[in-house]
């Protein structure tokens, strides 16, 4: 859950995971999410052998022939969408799911009125992000190369969209970018974040050093209605408003 995560736990919840559980804790109006963990993911690798026949298939890859990249990460993909996970890591995740967003004291009070909140409940719709352990560091940015899956709802469209987030860490983009940047296919892990879904009128991105400029004292905020989706994928041209970050004063305005 975010309330057991900060800064630190990269190495458990991934960048986001463990970013999302620093502002959490430090009173941010973060919607409610747990996180499977990267070492979840580790041990489904492991208890697959997909460890080592992912290796096996990377290993003497050519990246920059792109035929025999798009077929490396395909079938990559397919042999971590065939596999099932644990009856035990699909039960916690089940479990955590019923019980997200429930009030701190509802789960202090006991199973029986637990399990009627649970039971009288409609399935929540949930973001699942993933999370990788390599993201936003100081010599390489991994953010945004894997999957996000929007308005899942249901224990096994859950289950199957934490799948496709673990697959999403070998996308063509992904294994050539690390490959690239020497950054080994196997120190990379992946945690997948859970989080109630917030019907946003608006929504963006925003910057805390100026991107196009390297600005430090600039913020720079791009929104556009509807879900931040359409902003972070490039689907939309968004709004764009530049702060001063000393006062907040807002310097430039464009609507798009």
């Amino acid at each position: 859950w975010l309330k057991e995560l900060n800064k630190e736990k990269i190495g458990v919840a991934g960048g986001k995971g463990a970013q999302l559980g620093e502002m959490y804790n430090n009173n941010f109006p973060v919607p409610a999410a747990f996180v499977v963990t990267a070492q979840a993911y580790k041990e489904f690798l492991q208890a697959t052998q997909l460890d080592v026949k992912i290796n096996n298939i990377l290993k003497n890859l050519n990246v920059d022939n792109t035929r025999e990249l798009s077929e490396a990460s395909k079938k990559i993909n397919e042999m971590i969408l065939k596999e099932n996970m644990s009856d035990i890591l699909k039960k916690e995740i089940i479990e955590a799911y019923k019980i997200l967003d429930v009030d701190e004291k509802a789960l202090k009070a006991g199973k029986n009125v637990l399990d009627l909140i649970k039971n009288g409940r409609d399935s929540a719709f949930v973001a699942v992000r993933s999370s990788a352990t390599a993201e936003d560091l100081p010599e390489a940015s991994f953010a945004g190369q894997q999957e996000t899956y929007l308005n899942v709802k249901g224990g096994k469209n859950l289950i199957d969209s934490v799948r496709k987030c673990w697959a999403s860490l070998f996308t063509p983009r992904a294994i050539f970018y690390r490959e690239k940047n020497n950054f080994p296919h196997e120190k990379v892990l992946i945690a997948v974040i859970v989080q109630r879904m917030v019907n946003a009128d608006k929504a963006g991105v925003i910057f805390s050093i100026n991107p196009g400029t390297n600005n430090k004292d600039e913020i720079i905020i791009e929104a556009g209605f509807g879900l931040g989706e359409a902003v972070v994928a490039g689907k939309i041209n968004p709004d764009l408003y530049i702060l001063n970050k000393s006062d907040l004063k807002l310097k430039k305005k464009e609507l798009k």
